[in-house]
């Protein structure tokens, strides 16, 4: 799940709700969260307490939830050479920006994984079209938060 998803289960927008339902974990779902997640989606709630659309203490709580939650109910995937190397070769074929060429680079490796384990594959859930259409090429199933107001 990328940071422009992930921001919606902490912060009220489109698609906020459902991003609750699959991030409940009465839901069972894996949440798979790219290390960098969390200076995403701290960047984008500090930038909305900064424009004043969020208040100082909502702001702080939703980080202090997100911290908790990166620590307890997602998993982690670290950023290794080969990611990084898969991420500049995804930037190159589809002017993906950085951040977003390593969570691609990173849900393609997950997938690699869920396949050679027998493992469902995963679905790739974003709301930045540019992003979610590289994906999509990539082979990956993909959700868009957005489609589900």
């Amino acid at each position: 799940m990328d940071s422009s998803c992930l921001v919606k289960r902490y912060v009220n927008e489109i698609g906020s709700e459902w991003v609750l339902s699959i991030t409940d974990p009465v839901a069972g779902n894996e949440i798979y969260a790219v290390c960098i997640t969390g200076v995403e989606v701290i960047s984008a709630v500090s930038r909305r307490k900064r424009d004043g659309t969020i208040a100082s203490a909502d702001a702080a709580m939703v980080i202090a939830t997100l911290k908790d939650d990166l620590l307890n109910e997602y998993q982690i995937i670290e950023v290794t050479e080969q990611l990084v190397n898969r991420a500049m070769t995804l930037a190159e074929n589809y002017g993906l920006r950085g951040f977003d060429a390593v969570q691609l680079a990173a849900a393609c490796e997950v997938q690699a994984l869920c396949i050679a384990s027998g493992i469902p594959p995963l679905s790739f859930l974003s709301a930045d079209k540019v992003l979610n259409a590289a994906a999509a090429a990539e082979g990956l199933s993909v959700d868009d938060p957005n489609d589900h107001p």
